[in-house]
């Protein structure tokens, strides 16, 4: 229904918060890509790196768990829509503010700074019209 929504209101922005929810912790990621890549069509929607570690196993998630999740959102949506989310306090349940942030800036590390400062800040400052 999203995809629906978001077609019938080209000029309205939306965010789609915490990745949409991908099932982490049982791997699952072929609907999750379609569903994904079908809202990354509408340039009108933003997508928030956020919620992921609530996703995966809260006790044994390690750092690779996220990778390809964050590399559908970035190849889907491009740099210029995808923004951080910490989802905190809400990530303490499975690791914490701190974690998050490690997980983030190991999975943009490789971006250009511009991209970064795209990431960090210009993206969420454009859409939110800051």
């Amino acid at each position: 229904y999203a995809e629906q929504l978001v077609s019938h209101f080209p000029n309205q922005v939306f965010v789609l918060n915490h990745l949409a929810k991908p099932m982490i912790k049982g791997g699952e990621i072929s609907r999750w890509r379609t569903a994904i890549s079908a809202l990354a069509r509408h340039e009108n929607v933003y997508c928030k790196l956020s919620g992921m570690v609530t996703e995966a196993d809260w006790k044994n998630w390690n750092y690779e768990d996220f990778t390809p999740y964050v590399d559908i959102v970035f190849s889907s949506f491009g740099i210029d829509r995808v923004m951080f989310g910490s989802d905190w306090p809400v990530c303490d349940l499975a690791g914490g503010y701190g974690k998050v942030m490690d997980i983030v800036e190991k999975q943009v590390y490789s971006l250009s700074l511009d991209e970064q400062a795209k990431f960090w800040n210009t993206n969420a400052t454009k859409c939110y019209k800051l």
